[in-house]
């Protein structure tokens, strides 16, 4: 038993030095991305959570996407899709928590069915169903949309329990503007 000791020892460090790395790269990936904190990620915080038409112009002349980042649609990977329309679902629908926030915009919708075709993903299927209904204003079924994602990034906090009401939604917007 004595022999093993030095073994068992170094296991759990392992175990514990990859639980903490594990940790951290969750924290790097979802730095600046709480809604209910009221942080927004860096892209969002400089139009108060909102998106304009002059700042998605801004955006293009730089060469980012149409959420201010550098990823380009043949580049794009399942995470980011999931990243881009969850951060949008939260818009439309109420939950007791909320990381992240893209303003739903008809160009953000369209660059990403357009990106649908040109790379492949493992969860095509899901975000043009879901995208497809938004580029036509139907938003009924968000909270099974946003649970879709969720569930596909292995949610555990922040479950969708319904879809808000036009009020609902204008004092969320208002709120994540403030």
């Amino acid at each position: 038993m004595k022999k093993n000791w030095p073994i068992f020892l170094a296991s759990l460090l392992l175990l514990l030095g990859g639980i903490w790395a594990g940790y951290e790269y969750w924290l790097a990936e979802n730095a600046g991305r709480t809604v209910s904190g009221k942080q927004l990620n860096q892209n969002e915080k400089s139009t108060g959570g909102l998106i304009s038409d002059q700042q998605l112009a801004v955006y293009e002349s730089q060469g980012l996407n149409p959420f201010g980042e550098s990823t380009a649609k043949q580049k794009m990977t399942d995470a980011k899709y999931q990243e881009y329309i969850h951060g949008m679902a939260h818009q439309k629908v109420q939950a007791k928590e909320k990381w992240g926030f893209y303003q739903i915009h008809p160009k953000r919708i369209e660059w990403l069915l357009a990106g649908l075709d040109e790379v492949d993903l493992s969860h095509e299927d899901v975000y043009r169903r879901i995208l497809t209904k938004w580029k036509h204003g139907d938003f009924s079924t968000a909270d099974k949309d946003h649970n879709a994602i969720w569930k596909l990034q292995g949610g555990t906090i922040g479950k969708a329990t319904d879809v808000f009401t036009l009020k609902e939604e204008k004092e969320y917007m208002n709120k994540i503007s403030e």
